[in-house]
């Protein structure tokens, strides 16, 4: 099967569940930025989808699509350096036409694989789980696995929880603004004239997503200091 013998389909398939992931991470910044104006609307949207039969199902194909794109990811990355061999060796300067997220892709992979692992244990593992196996976590404030404003608020009151989060979105950013564009010149969406636009628009809406998800950080965490 051409999608997972050759190397085009296999960086076809990183490039459909990136994009598929880019618009699931949309979504969740949009989601987010509802506990900006109203802890209410936020804990109603996680009320909404929690447990439910559709949540789940959304659940299980974004686990999916995660892990197909990082399994592709390493594969990719190992095949390029056999094909390479000691050729990477010879070379000690980077082409300056190479932009440098393009050559740490697979660091950066990395410490966004690390992050999500902390932000699936800071919020789905008290939350969307603890609903699926009826226990009853998240103490702190006597508050329930529902309120998720409070466990924002809760999570984002210790300084070293901003901190890891801050370095998270710095690096799903630089991920982000290469891989945009790179999926769409792989799926042939992009020549000559349209790869500079695609680079522009990818930074301008990685920039905003980013940003989405930070400000939420941010204002609970000075939020927690008055």
């Amino acid at each position: 099967m051409w999608l997972i013998d050759s190397s085009i389909g296999r960086k076809v398939v990183m490039s459909v569940t990136g994009g598929a992931l880019i618009l699931f991470l949309t979504f969740h910044m949009a989601m987010n930025c509802a506990a900006l104006f109203s802890g209410e609307a936020y804990n109603a949207i996680c009320e909404f989808l929690g447990a439910n039969w559709y949540a789940l199902v959304g659940t299980v194909g974004l686990a999916v699509l995660v892990v197909l794109h990082f399994v592709y990811a390493f594969w990719l990355t190992i095949q390029n350096r056999k094909a390479r061999g000691t050729e990477r060796y010879a070379v000690t300067e980077k082409p300056q036409t190479v932009e440098w997220a393009s050559q740490n892709m697979l660091v950066l992979g990395i410490i966004v694989a690390l992050g999500l692992c902390l932000h699936l244990f800071n919020f789905w593992s008290k939350m969307q789980l603890q609903e699926i196996i009826h226990g009853t976590n998240f103490v702190p404030g006597q508050e329930s696995a529902t309120d998720g404003a409070a466990l924002i608020a809760y999570t984002f009151s210790k300084w070293y929880y901003v901190l890891l989060y801050i370095v998270w979105l710095a690096a799903l950013w630089f991920h982000l603004s290469h891989g945009f564009w790179s999926a769409l010149q792989t799926l042939g969406w992009s020549g000559k004239t349209w790869l500079k636009r695609w680079q522009v628009i990818g930074n301008i809406y990685v920039t905003l997503l980013v940003l989405g998800f930070i400000s939420v950080v941010l204002m609970y965490f000075f939020k927690g200091l008055c």
